[in-house]
């Protein structure tokens, strides 16, 4: 089993738990400083706190993060890629100084370390995003970066009160320690890694097994249940869709553990991040994808990164490592034969190739489409239509515009008649907000149960409601359904509304 990057597992839990009563006790005396932690934050604490970041024991000083932009190590020379602040705002850090004390907050509430200040810094985000992530504005790291985190940094060593408290799938979280000792007790000594954000299908289980066998390894399902790409899937979906995966594996090959990782999608520095991370846990072996940990491309079609940087800058690293690459082996689906086989040894103009990219995928999803068994296992899809329902199960929200002649109310009774006479299935309401903002929070939950809303008055401007399927009805130029008038009869708009949403595949005659 590898030793943990740095030389020690910095376990700062097993280390603090003689003084875990003191520690509690100080943090709940009320002498000390408060900080709530953010989502991100929370993944990163408890990545410190259970030895997956090793050989951090707190967030990183001004002098460490410098180091890890300027030549992408600590300090003392140590390899690490990607810094790991605790970002706070203005007001806060003018409060701090150093050898302050901080206890930080899970939801406010559950204290899980204490923070003994080193120093309080302002970065400089431009050269962050430059040098970590390449600077293009359209990154997803880089818009967290200027648009969520904090002005300052606060760096300092960590003392452990607990790991931060999760109520779903606790025998799945295996801390670094937790995770070595069932190795030991397996006998497993070679062990190769698969890091995934994403569901797995026929293919990610064809190409793991053929990873092992290429290296004569066991297979560590390692996927991330912190923070990843906006727009993913949730982990809840996700994990359901491992452990019907992991069923599919000879017995004894694999095993699964989850991973509380804020990914920052930052390719192949991440990579480079990802492969030390697993080297905590005890991984001998990791798999590095193309575009491994890439957030695809900005809004120009330019990709962030090149597909096999990721790959190249891991194995640059290789020996530093001490754990050895895998390179990700794009396997594809021989209909005629009714097996998989890697891309690379297979003439594509001789032998008939079969394959359902991500896009088309999400396209079968949303309307029904069939997914065949070659693809996927039918309770992988069963999952998946349950949490990406087609069209018809999807909830929508119309909402009529102001400037609307017709009574609002008798359009509003006129839609919800025509739309239960449908059926479907689908539930109907008339949702008046009062432009009260926690009746507006309720609007993207209606739309997840499928549920179809009409509302009839719009919210204001100052008031964001992120879901999806919301259109709006009306005359103007940025009206989803459009009328030709503002005064059209009841009757008329009833009937346009009816055939949009026919239209877009939310309702089947």
């Amino acid at each position: 089993m590898p030793v943990p990057h740095g030389g020690v597992l910095k376990d700062l839990v097993a280390r603090d738990a003689p003084k875990r009563q003191e520690l509690v006790a100080e943090a709940k005396s009320g002498k000390l400083k408060q900080w709530d932690l953010t989502p991100r934050q929370v993944c990163d604490l408890e990545l410190i706190l259970n030895g997956g970041f090793s050989p951090l024991e707190g967030f990183l000083t001004e002098r460490d993060y410098q180091s890890v932009l300027d030549d992408s190590r600590l300090a003392d020379g140590t390899l690490w890629t990607i810094p790991i602040n605790l970002d706070v705002n203005e007001k806060f850090a003018k409060k701090l100084s150093a050898g302050d004390r901080v206890v930080l907050l899970q939801d406010g509430e559950i204290p899980v370390a204490i923070l003994t200040v080193t120093d309080v810094y302002k970065p400089d985000k431009a050269q962050e995003a430059q040098r970590v992530f390449r600077g293009d504005p359209d990154h997803p790291a880089i818009q967290y970066l200027y648009n969520v985190a904090g002005e300052y940094y606060v760096g300092g060593s960590l003392e452990a009160i607990q790991l931060p408290q999760h109520y779903d799938y606790p025998g799945l979280r295996k801390t670094p320690a937790q995770l070595r000792l069932e190795f030991e007790s397996r006998q497993w000594d070679r062990i190769v890694a698969f890091q995934t954000r994403n569901p797995m299908h026929r293919a990610h289980r064809e190409l793991t097994v053929r990873a092992a066998r290429e290296v004569n390894a066991k297979v560590l399902i390692h996927p991330v249940v912190g923070l990843t790409k906006p727009g993913d899937i949730d982990h809840h979906t996700r994990v359901r869709v491992y452990q019907e995966i992991i069923k599919r594996y000879p017995a004894g090959i694999a095993y699964m553990s989850l991973l509380p990782l804020a990914m920052r999608m930052g390719g192949d520095k991440e990579a480079v991040w990802h492969a030390i991370i697993r080297k905590n846990y005890g991984a001998t072996h990791f798999i590095v994808g193309r575009d491994h940990a890439g957030p695809g491309s900005n809004s120009k079609g330019e990709d962030f990164y090149g597909p096999y940087d990721a790959q190249q800058l891991v194995e640059s690293y290789k020996n530093e490592l001490g754990i050895e690459v895998v390179p990700f082996r794009m396997v594809t689906y021989l209909p005629d034969e009714n097996r998989y086989a890697p891309i690379d040894e297979i003439d594509t103009s001789k032998t008939k190739t079969l394959n359902i990219s991500g896009t088309e995928l999400r396209r079968r999803l949303r309307t029904g489409g069939e997914i065949p068994d070659w693809f996927s296992y039918p309770e992988v899809v069963k999952i998946l239509r349950e949490s990406n329902p087609p069209r018809s199960k999807q909830g929508f929200v119309i909402v009529l515009e102001e400037a609307l002649q017709v009574s609002k109310a008798q359009l509003s009774i006129a839609l919800l008649s025509t739309l239960l006479q449908l059926g479907g299935g689908r539930h109907y309401q008339i949702f008046d907000h009062e432009n009260n903002a926690k009746l507006l929070s309720l609007i993207p939950d209606f739309v997840q149960s499928g549920t179809g809303l009409i509302v009839p008055h719009q919210w204001s401007a100052d008031h964001a409601v992120k879901a999806n399927n919301i259109y709006t009805l009306g005359a103007s130029k940025d009206s989803d359904i459009k009328l030709a008038s503002t005064d059209e009869s009841i009757l008329h708009i009833t009937q346009k509304v009816v055939l949009f949403l026919e239209d877009n595949g939310f309702i089947v005659f």
